[in-house]
């Protein structure tokens, strides 16, 4: 080392010493800049990296060789051969570029090792061919052991560069490896020098065609410059292209909705802005981290495939709740950079805005939407398992129908809105009423179901849970602060007595309710066997009913009313028959209840009418005609527009039009049927009071609405003389109306004894047998036909004899 120091110390110009140490160490570190950039690139880019490192490398490391020989000085003439100085050139690059190659084939340590040993020996095979170049007056021997410790020096550094820098990203690391290749081929070159003795020699001749020194010089420094600043500038284009072409995909990231991160052998290499969010961590935090420990899961085991949905939990950083997420994972391989080999993106979706809304949307497919209850079909899938699971526990089931009694009324009076509080306060007040396992549902409308799991004996709790609930639904509800009226009926069917199916169950509770109205509402009703088949009977009827009206099976049948007075009939009123094909002739006590439990009078009413003004207006004589409204259509917002379109169509005159309605009918929506009765009025329709005494008898409702007629009901006629009461009553009727102007008509007249007593208390008109029975529209031609002599037709004599004849 002392003869090494010696030599560097007496025999070279420091300065150049010192230019060819930059050279060197510039070269080196420009190698090491672009070499990282080549390590990461394939097939054509990877052999141009490879290509300019080589280039950088050997002409710099050359140029230093070069330049430190022209700092030494030997006191003699000197020169250099140019095929030697050019041969070195050669050799450093190649060798240069095939170290870096070698060492860039793997990331192991062994390519590390075999590439420095290329890079030592090229660098050993540049000096000394170079050496061979050198030209003095002298003989030059060589120290053999020293030129080995030279090339063992010049491996060492390049070796040792590369393990320790070879895979450096940083700018210190890169600057680290390039100064100790630069050291490793300084160590080399002034070894190798100090193993060189010149003995003087006059008769060695140096050719002046040789390249002097400074030449040599100036070649060497200019081809260094021009390479290391090529090197360096694609270094730097490629970075900035890089950095900008980085910036801009994370511009982009950043704006993204979806978190993004970029994993590399499971730790996170990068991170957008929304995966910072839902890790709540920032991005510093984050980067370097391992993905799956702890932080990001899969809910299945599967291996992660690209393009293939898969859903997890990710846990933030702040300890916050786990966040399902959806990942859809992308290799990031462009096939040009072998730094970019296992990289991959995922994106990382935030489900909880998903699973909020299917939940929400599961809620609704399963609940009712105004009462928050389960609904019918929610009802099917919790009525099944409670029957399940009373099979296995032996628990006891019991099922309650339950429907609000005169809702639609309510809802009619009050408004849409105040029925969809009723019904909001009935659900509440049914589901505080039961507890787990029990539960509450909405079948529609107004009716709702209530499943009761007891232990003990159900006959019992569910008569107790019964009464229970008709007292919470008999409270008034409030509505903007107006007390609502509320009420209901109850069927109650049990398991297995009742049915062992839901289905079963259902069916015997609906008809355990429907015996439950037909006792008055506001009570509970067991289901009993002997009821089904009298209720199977009644919707049996009510099918066959609605199909007769659509076939025209049923008849008018037309009943005369004539004037108490000279007993001229003067009218006739509609009453409808069902000639049944199977069972003959059907009672209206029969089936218009029928009609209107199942909520088919509104649509017989209409066929009645529309049949009544047809057969009226072919009649010869103009007479009356009257048809009763039941309580549904009289309530009917479109119910004068429906008369209407009738006249219309049947060509009837309206004052010909007689429509009766009873008291009670008014007091549904008292309101909406006094504005439609005065519409009515409105298109010269005669509005009748039917059944007078039997309802509410309101002097009120007389004095509300200018009635054309009253007519007393056939209880209190037929009573006459036989009761002093009912004698008093129809008298004073009688009287009323004729203080209030009103004709009054008195129903079933039967007798001669009620004929005179009628007459002589000036009553308006009569009807019953006594006049004539009710007849088909072709039965009834003596009367509605002009040609018929007056004295036959028109009085009352003649008229009980055809009645016997009829009859």
């Amino acid at each position: 080392m002392l003869q090494i120091l010696t030599h560097l110390i007496a025999q070279h110009e420091q300065r150049l010493v010192l230019v060819a140490g930059l050279v060197g160490f510039a070269a080196c570190f420009t190698a090491f800049r672009l070499y990282s950039r080549m390590r990461g690139a394939k097939g054509v880019v990877r052999a141009a990296w490879l290509l300019l490192t080589g280039l950088v490398a050997g002409s710099g490391v050359w140029a230093a060789h070069f330049i430190a020989m022209v700092a030494f000085d030997p006191g003699l003439k000197t020169g250099y051969s140019p095929t030697g100085t050019l041969l070195s050139l050669m050799i450093a690059v190649v060798f240069m570029a095939g170290g870096f190659a070698v060492a860039s084939a793997q990331r192991s340590h062994t390519n590390d090792l075999a590439g420095g040993l290329l890079l030592g020996v090229g660098v050993a095979a540049m000096h000394y061919v170079g050496m061979s170049a050198f030209v003095t007056q002298g003989a030059v021997l060589w120290e053999h052991a020293t030129v080995a410790a030279s090339v063992i020096l010049g491996v060492a550094g390049s070796t040792s560069a590369l393990m320790l820098a070879g895979r450096a990203r940083s700018v210190t690391r890169q600057a680290i490896g390039g100064g100790l290749l630069a050291l490793g081929v300084g160590l080399l070159h002034f070894t190798g020098m100090a193993a060189v003795t010149i003995v003087p020699d006059p008769s060695i001749i140096v050719p002046d065609q040789l390249l002097s020194g400074g030449m040599v010089t100036f070649a060497v420094a200019a081809i260094t410059v021009l390479v290391t600043l090529g090197g360096l500038g694609a270094v730097t284009i490629e970075s900035q292209t890089s950095r900008s072409a980085l910036d801009r995909i994370r511009r982009l990231a950043n704006a993204a909705y979806e978190g993004i991160v970029v994993v590399q052998d499971g730790r996170i290499n990068d991170v957008n802005a929304a995966f910072c969010v839902l890790a709540g961590a920032e991005s510093q935090d984050l980067v370097g981290k391992p993905l799956f420990a702890g932080l990001m899961s899969f809910d299945s085991n599967e291996e992660s495939r690209e393009g293939v949905r898969r859903e997890g939990q990710l846990q933030p950083l702040d300890g916050g709740r786990a966040i399902p997420i959806e990942v859809f994972a992308r290799l990031m391989d462009d096939g040009a950079r072998t730094e970019t080999s296992g990289l991959t993106v995922l994106a990382v979706r935030d489900l909880r805005e998903r699973r909020s809304a299917e939940e929400k949307i599961r809620y609704l497919a399963e609940h009712d939407g105004l009462t928050g209850l389960p609904n019918r079909n929610s009802l099917q899938s919790r009525l099944a398992a409670a029957l399940d699971r009373v099979e296995a526990s032996g628990e006891s089931l019991a099922l309650i129908c339950v429907d609000l009694d005169h809702f639609k009324e309510a809802n009619d009076l009050h408004g849409h809105l105040a029925g969809d509080a009723l019904l909001v306060e009935a659900a509440r007040r049914l589901q505080d009423s039961v507890t787990a396992p029990s539960f509450a549902a909405r079948l529609g409308g107004d009716e709702f179901i209530i499943v009761q799991i007891a232990a003990g004996d159900q006959p019992a709790a569910a008569a107790e849970l019964a009464g229970h609930l008709l007292e919470a639904l008999s409270v008034p509800a409030i509505h903007e602060g107006q007390p609502l009226v509320m009420a209901a009926s109850l069927g109650v069917s049990l398991f297995p007595d009742d049915g062992r199916t839901a289905e079963a169950l259902l069916a015997n509770a609906d008809m355990a309710l429907y015996r439950a109205k037909e006792s008055g509402r506001g009570v509970y009703r067991f289901f009993k066997r002997e009821m089904d088949d009298s209720i199977r009977e009644r919707r049996t009827m009510a099918r066959e009913l609605r199909q007769a009206i659509i076939d025209e099976e049923l008849i008018v049948y037309y009943q005369p009313l004539a004037r108490a007075s000279d007993g001229e009939v003067c009218g006739f009123e509609a009453l409808v028959r069902w000639l049944h094909p199977v069972r003959g002739m059907i009672p209206p006590l029969e089936f218009i209840p029928v009609a209107e439990e199942s909520g088919l009078i509104g649509q017989l009413g209409e066929w009645v009418l529309r049949r009544a003004c047809a057969d009226a207006a072919a009649w010869q004589r103009p007479l009356r005609i009257a048809v009763n409204l039941s309580p549904l259509q009289l309530n009917q917002p479109d119910l004068p527009k429906l008369v209407h379109e009738v006249l219309i169509a049947s060509g009837l005159s309206p004052h010909r039009l007689e429509l009766e309605v009873t008291e009670s009918a008014l007091f549904k929506d008292y309101q909406r049927a006094l504005d439609n009765l005065r519409r009515l009025k409105a298109l010269g329709v005669r509005i009748a009071m039917d059944d007078f005494g039997t309802g509410f008898s309101s002097l009120s409702t007389l004095q509300s609405f200018p009635f054309d007629k009253i007519k007393i009901d056939k209880s209190f006629v037929e009573d006459i003389h036989r009761h002093d009461r009912a004698t008093v009553i129809v008298r004073a009727v009688l009287g009323l109306g004729r203080s209030l102007d009103i004709p009054v008509v008195a129903e079933g007249v039967e007798t001669e004894e009620q004929i005179n007593f009628l007459r002589g208390e000036d009553c308006a008109e009569l009807q019953g047998y006594a006049i004539g029975r009710p007849a088909p529209v072709e039965n009834i031609t003596i009367w509605t036909n002009a040609a018929a002599p007056a004295e036959t037709a028109e009085k009352i004599t003649p008229v009980r004899r055809s009645k016997r004849a009829a009859a």
